[in-house]
């Protein structure tokens, strides 16, 4: 089973059976969506998902709404009298309780949304026929600092969010609670692996600078010694350039440290740089 459908199978089990406004809101959210259609007469509303139809068609029957169940191929569908529909709505056009409000948003994640797996991308989205609709939930969704982003498709408006903290805040907005730890849990171990990765690829970098440098600088000092012009140095020149040759993998300031009298990162690199200077001069 994919982590949508464990979002919405936990979802689908929300226990709001008593209340008939939170029964209502959620309903509304459902017709909202892109999954809900409308003649003038009729309202189909249709899913693929078994959790999904089944609550909706509880949520019906708790509201008392007679409604016609039918299956064309994989599809679950629920055909409704608009009748018996609109005048419900009008009660939500102001909506203020924040119980109301997160049962609409629900029940429009439940009806046409979808969420992958925090393994792969971080990635939800609810899809809508109507623009009006797709702003009503986003509006919703800004009372809880959720912020969702709106596309046209064709003829499709869709909700998305690509963050991870805000998918974790609009899971938490809706009641998926277990999803909410799931994801945080997924969530948290990416970033941490995110991190070390970062860590070592920047220690890989300076490693291989360190190298890279390194090579030339060994480079200068076998090429004087070729010429025989490496004894002509001056003593504190050939204390590094020996040290250097022997330790080929150490950083400047490593090789500060093993001198007889220790000297900093800079003033090995300034020593570095007068044997490099010489060399460049004798290949002129």
């Amino acid at each position: 089973m994919s982590y949508s459908a464990d979002v919405k199978e936990e979802l689908s089990n929300v226990n709001n059976w008593k209340n008939k406004e939170l029964l209502e809101a959620e309903f509304l959210g459902y017709i909202l969506t892109g999954n809900a259609t409308s003649n003038g007469e009729k309202i189909e509303f249709v899913t693929e998902n078994e959790y999904n139809i089944e609550r909706f068609f509880k949520i019906l029957f708790n509201l008392k709404i007679e409604y016609e169940p039918e299956i064309r191929g994989k599809c679950f569908l629920a055909i409704l009298k608009m009748t018996d529909v609109s005048q419900r709505f009008s009660k939500f056009l102001n909506v203020k309780r924040d119980d109301l409000k997160k049962n609409i948003i629900r029940g429009a994640f439940l009806g046409a949304g979808s969420i992958n797996s925090p393994e792969k991308n971080y990635h939800l989205e609810i899809n809508f026929g109507d623009l009006k609709n797709a702003e009503y939930i986003l509006n919703l969704c800004k009372t809880y600092d959720i912020e969702l982003k709106l596309i046209k498709n064709k003829e499709k408006y869709t909700l998305y969010i690509k963050d991870g903290e805000q998918i974790s805040k609009f899971l938490a907005c809706i009641g998926a609670n277990r999803a909410v730890l799931k994801f945080e849990d997924i969530r948290i171990f990416k970033e941490m692996k995110n991190n070390v990765n970062r860590m070592v690829n920047c220690e890989t970098a300076n490693l291989n600078k360190t190298i890279d440098a390194a090579i030339l600088q060994i480079e200068d000092i076998k090429f004087l010694k070729k010429l025989k012009k490496f004894e002509d140095l001056p003593i504190e020149l050939k204390e590094v350039a020996n040290l250097r040759e022997k330790n080929p993998e150490a950083s400047l300031k490593e090789i500060g440290q093993m001198l007889k009298e220790p000297i900093g990162k800079s003033g090995i690199n300034h020593r570095m740089k007068k044997i490099h200077d010489i060399a460049e001069e004798y290949r002129k």
